[in-house]
Formats: C-alpha cells, sequence, structure tokens
C-alpha cells in the first residue's frame, strides 16, 4: 500500500514538472514574438566593406530590448560602409557604419578631422608584430639634438613625440579580430593634421620606433627625453679632497732675557805738553 501511494506521489510530481516547463516554454516563445524584427550580420564583416544584401538578415527580437541605432529595413542598409568588424549574427547598429555615401575602404574609417599616414616599420621597429589593428602605439625618435652653443657637437637623444596613437592597419590588412602577431614592413596611423607634420618630420630626422601602450591608458608620460650622459649617468667628478696639511703648533713664547750691556770705562785722560803759538795776531795753543 504504501509502494503504490509512493510511485502515485512521483508521478504525479513528474506530470507537474513537465507541465511547468511546457508553460515557460509557451510563454517565452510568446515573449518573443510580441517583439519586433530587426538586422544583423548573416556573415564576418571586415571593417570598411560595403554592405550588401548577402551580407544581412533579419531576425526576431524582444520587444523593448531592441539595441538602439538597429535597423528594421534591410534596404537602408545597402551600400552603407562599416566602419569596424563586425562578427555573424552581431546587430548592425548607426554607430558602427560609416556617414551615409561614404565609399568603401580605409578612408571610411578614418574619423572626421583626422589623417591617415603610413609609417615604414620593420620586426624590431613594429613590436616584434604586436602592434596590431584597433592598438594604440607612442612614437619614439632617435635623433641627434643640435648644439645650443656655437661649436658645441650634437648629441644623440631617443624622446617619445607623439602618444596614444591609433593603428589602423598593418601593410594592406585592417582586420581588428586578429590577435596574433605579424611582422609587417608598413602600419598604418591615425593622426592629426600637426601629428601627421611631426611624424614626417620625425621620420626625416631620425629613426622611428613603435612603443605599444595600454588600450586604455590615457595618461602622457611625462620625460625629456633620454641621452647618453642620462642613459650612463654620467657626472663630472668633484674635485677631490687635499690632504690637510699639518700645522705644527706654537711654541710657548720664550721669556725674553734681559741684556745688561755694561758701560765702558772711561778712558784715563793722558797728560798733554801744550804749547801756547802766537802768529801775528792770531794765538793758539797745541797740544802734544
Amino acid at each position: 500500500m504504501k509502494s503504490t501511494r509512493g510511485l502515485f506521489m512521483l508521478l504525479v510530481a513528474l506530470l507537474a514538472g513537465g507541465a511547468a516547463v511546457l508553460f515557460a516554454s509557451r510563454w517565452m516563445n510568446a515573449q518573443a514574438q510580441v517583439g519586433g524584427k530587426i538586422a544583423v550580420a548573416a556573415v564576418d564583416v571586415e571593417m570598411g566593406a560595403k554592405l550588401v544584401p548577402e551580407m544581412l538578415r533579419m531576425v526576431t527580437w524582444p520587444a523593448g530590448n531592441e539595441p538602439p541605432g538597429a535597423f528594421v529595413d534591410l534596404a537602408a542598409l545597402d551600400g552603407r560602409v562599416v566602419k569596424t568588424s563586425l562578427t555573424r549574427g552581431e546587430p548592425i547598429l548607426e554607430g558602427k557604419l560609416a556617414p551615409a555615401g561614404t565609399k568603401g575602404g580605409l578612408s571610411a574609417v578614418v574619423a572626421e578631422g583626422r589623417r591617415a599616414m603610413t609609417v615604414r616599420v620593420n620586426d624590431v621597429i613594429g613590436v616584434a608584430g604586436f602592434a596590431l589593428p584597433g592598438n594604440y602605439v607612442d612614437i619614439m625618435v632617435n635623433t641627434q639634438n643640435e648644439g645650443s652653443k656655437r661649436g658645441e657637437q650634437d648629441k644623440s637623444i631617443s624622446k617619445i613625440v607623439l602618444e596614444r596613437i591609433l593603428v589602423l592597419a598593418i601593410a594592406q590588412e585592417a582586420s581588428r579580430d586578429e590577435t596574433k602577431p605579424k611582422v609587417v614592413n608598413a602600419v598604418t596611423l591615425e593622426v592629426t593634421p600637426e601629428q601627421a607634420e611631426n611624424l614626417d618630420l620625425a621620420r626625416s630626422v631620425g629613426t622611428l620606433s613603435l612603443v605599444l601602450r595600454n588600450q586604455v591608458d590615457p595618461n602622457p608620460g611625462a620625460t625629456e627625453g633620454a641621452t647618453k650622459t642620462s642613459m650612463l649617468r654620467e657626472q663630472h667628478p668633484a674635485p677631490a679632497a687635499s690632504a690637510p696639511v699639518a700645522v705644527p703648533a706654537k711654541r710657548a713664547a720664550a721669556p725674553a732675557r734681559r741684556v745688561v750691556v755694561a758701560a765702558a770705562a772711561p778712558t784715563p785722560p793722558q797728560s798733554l805738553n801744550c804749547v801756547v803759538v802766537i802768529r801775528g795776531t792770531v794765538k793758539s795753543t797745541e797740544c802734544f
């Protein structure tokens, strides 16, 4: 009797669980059908590509959850250019597209007021191929610092001249989906007109190097550049301290001696013979 009652309760629980799952599934389907349809990418789309109907499809999207800028008409996307890569099934939004009428290619990716400039690199200058599209780099130049005084020799200096420069493309590829390093001979950078002038000058006066930086680090690096002196930390040696000269101590002054000079004894007068001589009217006395 007890076993029959247990089996009956188990059967009731299974039926109740199945009904709950069925009801939840129907409710979710009903909620999904309430929403409209939006355009998504039917295939992977590379940055700068022009959209055609074969790249797009419409999918049902839950009501109230449509992303801002989504398209509900495929005809509105015909001929538009994407300025970022799209993966299959990703909604196509207005913010990911270049302005209407833009031609396809890299020029569609360059932001308004910016320029694209290509510099020649190698496996060392290009950070061993780790500078990929979408990364940010600093530009460092090694050149000769002109002497400030006439006749002074120039000194080598390495200095970061441009910071947080966006890499648009490497060689002829602008895809940002790849993460594998790739050694190329040219890198295209997005710069302002002023930065383009500085970059062209730096390229002509010295050797360029790319310095890969953190994607989300906006802080500038306040440096004064590195010279041979600062690198080796050379300093003018301080003059050697001369050995102290021993100064003999002064002797105590000897007491002054009193010198007594004996007075010379008076010479005893000698007896003289004197004679009075009269010459004319002159009278004199001569002694001998």
